[in-house]
């Protein structure tokens, strides 16, 4: 019987200990490419909430200034006003909870005041790096396209519903007659 050690010939131990070497190679470039797309698609995840909670704050900025007794502002001071509207004596929330960022981390949201800075008209993230997402964007985003950065995407208050008609009712001085309703006659009392 002849020994384990003739079985194997000493020119031929260092092609299995090259080929070993080769394979963990491999290995390394298939997961380092891995990490890499997980990254990516993680990243593209968090840009696709990112659109989904700009959306939130967009409505949740039009409500608040849809419900504004007359003589307020129509801005929120605070994101935290959303959360619970300090105008009014009960509870009334637009947002549940202020979100994070899910691209800024720990960072605060960036903030739009409005032109006399009383108030917040829209938010956008302070996250560092280029968008992944350039095109392709709902109706409401299509000025994100092409932007450099994620502070240009800036989500600021929906449209109001019929941009024809005022947001809020407009203050009559004494003895004027309101404007006519353009849905005049679509229900008993004239009004939608």
């Amino acid at each position: 019987m002849r020994d384990r050690r003739d079985a194997i010939r000493p020119d031929e131990a260092g092609f299995t200990y090259l080929g070993l070497l080769i394979i963990l190679a491999i290995i390394g470039v298939v997961a380092a490419a891995s990490l890499q797309a997980g990254a990516l698609m993680q990243r593209r995840q968090a840009e696709e909430s990112l659109l989904d909670i700009g959306s939130d704050f967009r409505t949740a900025l039009r409500s608040y200034a849809d419900s504004t007794p007359a003589g307020l502002p129509r801005s929120p001071r605070t994101l935290q006003d959303l959360v619970r509207d300090p105008r009014y004596p009960g509870v009334r929330r637009y947002l549940r909870r202020v979100p994070p960022d899910p691209l800024g981390g720990d960072q605060p949201w960036g903030l739009v005041m409005s032109p006399d800075g009383a108030g917040i008209i829209g938010i956008y993230s302070r996250a560092p790096g280029h968008p992944i997402k350039q095109d392709n964007f709902p109706a409401a985003y299509q000025d994100f396209r092409n932007r450099d950065s994620y502070a240009d995407w800036v989500f600021t208050q929906a449209p109001a519903r019929n941009s024809q008609l005022p947001s809020r009712p407009i203050p009559l001085g004494p003895g004027a007659s309101p404007p006519p309703s353009p849905s005049a006659g679509a229900g008993p009392s004239g009004t939608r």
